[in-house]
């Protein structure tokens, strides 16, 4: 953890930025007359992809799969409609 006041934050601020975002330090906690006021760390990498459809082409649902369940049949327009 590195301590930075403001003066050198407001002149360092993206120098700051990018050595949260290299790794270079965990976090740097910004001071106003030495009492701590701010964090600047790194965002939670976030999924970069969307997992819908990650199972597509690997199995086949049968076209029957929902004959033994008469209520979920009905909803999607098979038997007795």
């Amino acid at each position: 953890m590195r301590t930075v006041n403001m003066l050198e934050a407001k002149t360092h601020l993206s120098r700051l930025v990018k050595a949260v975002e290299r790794g270079e330090v965990e976090e740097i906690v910004l001071a106003r007359a030495g009492r701590p006021i701010a964090r600047i760390v790194p965002l939670a990498a976030s999924p970069s992809a969307r997992r819908i459809g990650v199972a597509k082409e690997r199995f086949e649902v049968p076209d029957d799969i929902d004959a033994s369940n008469e209520a979920i049949a009905h909803l999607f327009g098979g038997a007795g409609n």
